[in-house]
């Protein structure tokens, strides 16, 4: 079960803080298990912090405690704290990645499933789109989105399977594997009756909590030779 330590502390020498922890990661390089740290400010008070720190588990924090270098560090920050901080170890129950649900809702709900309602949900009036099989990258709305995925679903039936997904700030890369067979007309070719597959790679940059812009990469040229264009 995935752990999370939250260490709430008072300092006017947060620079000095920052260094430590700096220092820290430096040499625990390797060992450590630490897996992401996020350190907050409080509003109405400049020197109140609160510090979270993901873990794989309990198990892996404890490994982390017992680190030298860790109690050492501990001893540094609390010179620099004003009072002791406080520990609240939290098993976590519940870990949903707002961002990345929206981009599997694309994938699923949208291409897949044909719920085109969903568009304006997810995609941001101006969305922009940079895409390897067009010519320019182009702002478009959701009436073109709509074209797109109508385009593709009339040409074949296909499913995604979601490799990876990785999310980052306000992004989110879904790597991707696509299975389809050709139905209809794609590119001015008619239908074959040919399975298809490709793999690809897209970047969701999300904005207030709706996809605004969009980078697409995938092998469009398996297609084409699976089709008889290319040899």
């Amino acid at each position: 079960m995935k752990f999370v330590q939250v260490i709430d502390f008072k300092t006017d020498q947060i620079d000095g803080m920052n260094q430590l922890m700096d220092k820290w990661m430096e040499q625990t390089k390797g060992r450590r298990s630490a897996t992401h740290s996020v350190v907050g400010k409080d509003r109405s008070d400049s020197s109140h912090f609160v510090e979270i720190v993901d873990f794989p588990s309990h198990e892996e924090a404890m490994k982390n405690s017992r680190l030298p270098e860790t109690g050492q560090i501990f001893q540094e920050m609390v010179a620099l704290c004003d009072g002791a901080p406080s520990f609240t170890d939290l098993d976590v129950v519940r870990d949903e990645q707002l961002n990345t649900a929206a981009a599997r809702r694309f994938f699923g709900e949208i291409a897949v499933d044909g719920n085109l309602d969903a568009i304006d949900e997810l995609f941001a009036p101006d969305y922009r789109d940079h895409d390897i099989s067009k010519d320019v990258d182009a702002t478009i709305g959701s009436a073109e989105i709509r074209k797109d995925v109508t385009g593709w679903r009339g040409a074949f039936d296909f499913t995604f399977t979601i490799n990876r997904q990785i999310s980052e700030g306000d992004d989110v890369v879904t790597l991707w594997s696509w299975t389809g067979t050709h139905r209809g007309e794609f590119m001015g070719i008619a239908a074959t009756g040919k399975r298809c597959t490709m793999t690809g790679t897209t970047v969701f940059r999300f904005r207030d909590g709706r996809i605004q812009e969009g980078w697409w990469h995938y092998d469009i040229m398996q297609i084409m030779r699976t089709l008889g264009v290319l040899r």
